[in-house]
């Protein structure tokens, strides 16, 4: 199935990688260097409609259909992946409230993030508990109209920026995932202290954090949702989640393989250009057939996901995100190789798309959750 891009589709497209080229990719080096995170750099994304641009227009938002916020977080992290994250995750936990959040909660904080104005974070993983869900361990006690809450988050991104986050709390401890609740949780609330994470391997950009929640009381009207269905809700967003991360994947992959091309077309050995030896045409040529075929598969897992089908998404996402992950890491591997000595310092753009890349193996579910995804929809 071929997945030819709508006009609106290639505008959209066109217009990131131009603010990528333009405001990210010069500046790339410095934030990742110094682990900053690029707050201008989002506001200025937002007035483009970059940041959350799923978010509908009656919320301020750009109302962009799957594809084309796939696009979006393509090309961003083409530009720079640290940059890219800070920027593509500012709305995360959006999803949850736009399906399942009170109005009252859409009309105060999703034109506040679609604006730039301030970020949003996704509070699920806990020190002990990452792929299983399941077991997280933050419970919230009802106590008259509040609710209390204490717990761990852990590798929370936005975490010390983010205004408002959506926290996943356990309100029937002995239930496992049936017992999950979903809450709207300000992050200047009392009780919560946030660490930053800034012993990254890469995407050091994008903020991370340890989130520690200690008798936090929020309003029982702050569920986002229903009591002990937050779970059930979640899953909804999972093909979603998975198809941005393998975009992010291609991304850097492409962005890699960029490099790559940049350097063989300039760098010469034995009188000649590297590009022109059959050793490093062949290594380009493997690069960009990964690159492109992660990208329509992703592609495909977007369309898949816009359709609604949620068992069809859930296949499609998961290979997605399976493929382009570990294909991004072998591209970006192989960038470095092509730029020799060079590909293993700063001076080269090859060593930091390497370093970024491998997360995308990580989160959202490992590689290894997505084969067991992928074979129970299969067998």
């Amino acid at each position: 199935m071929a997945f030819a891009l709508s006009d609106e589709h290639r505008a959209i497209r066109d217009a990131v990688r131009e603010f990528g080229a333009n405001e990210i990719e010069p500046v790339a080096e410095e934030y990742d260097r110094n682990g900053t995170y690029p707050e201008e750099i989002r506001r200025e994304a937002a007035a483009y409609d970059f940041v959350a641009p799923g978010i509908p227009t009656e919320y301020d938002g750009a109302g962009m259909d799957k594809l084309a916020s796939t696009i979006v977080t393509e090309e961003l992290w083409r530009a720079d992946p640290g940059i890219g994250s800070a920027v593509g995750s500012a709305g995360f936990g959006t999803d949850m409230i736009l399906e399942f959040g009170d109005e009252w909660m859409k009309a105060e904080w999703l034109p506040k993030i679609a604006s730039g104005e301030t970020a949003s974070c996704s509070m699920i993983s806990e020190p002990a508990h990452g792929s299983d869900v399941a077991g997280i361990e933050t419970v919230a006690e009802k106590d008259g109209t509040e609710y209390v809450l204490n717990g761990n988050k852990m590798w929370i991104t936005n975490g010390t920026v983010a205004d408002v986050g959506v926290l996943m709390a356990k309100t029937s401890p002995g239930e496992s995932h049936r017992g999950i609740t979903a809450f709207l949780v300000e992050m200047d609330a009392d009780g919560i202290r946030t660490e930053k994470i800034d012993n990254k391997l890469g995407i050091r950009a994008s903020d991370l954090a340890e989130v520690v929640v200690d008798d936090v009381r929020v309003p029982e009207d702050n569920v986002i949702g229903e009591v002990d269905q937050g779970f059930y809700q979640l899953m909804e967003f999972f093909a979603s989640g998975r198809t941005s991360v393998a975009a992010q994947a291609v991304g850097a992959a492409q962005g890699a393989l960029d490099a790559a091309l940049d350097y063989a077309s300039e760098r010469e050995q034995f009188g000649q250009r590297i590009g022109e030896f059959q050793a490093i045409r062949h290594k380009l040529a493997e690069m960009a057939t990964n690159v492109e075929a992660a990208r329509s598969l992703t592609y495909r897992a977007a369309t898949q996901v816009e359709d609604g089908n949620q068992e069809i998404a859930a296949r499609f996402s998961s290979m997605a995100k399976l493929f382009a992950s570990e294909h991004a890491v072998d591209v970006a591997d192989e960038a470095v190789q092509v730029h020799g000595g060079a590909g293993y310092v700063t001076d080269y753009p090859a060593e930091r798309y390497y370093r970024d890349a491998r997360i995308t193996k990580i989160y959202e579910g490992t590689s290894e959750i997505q084969k067991n995804v992928i074979a129970d929809r299969l067998l």
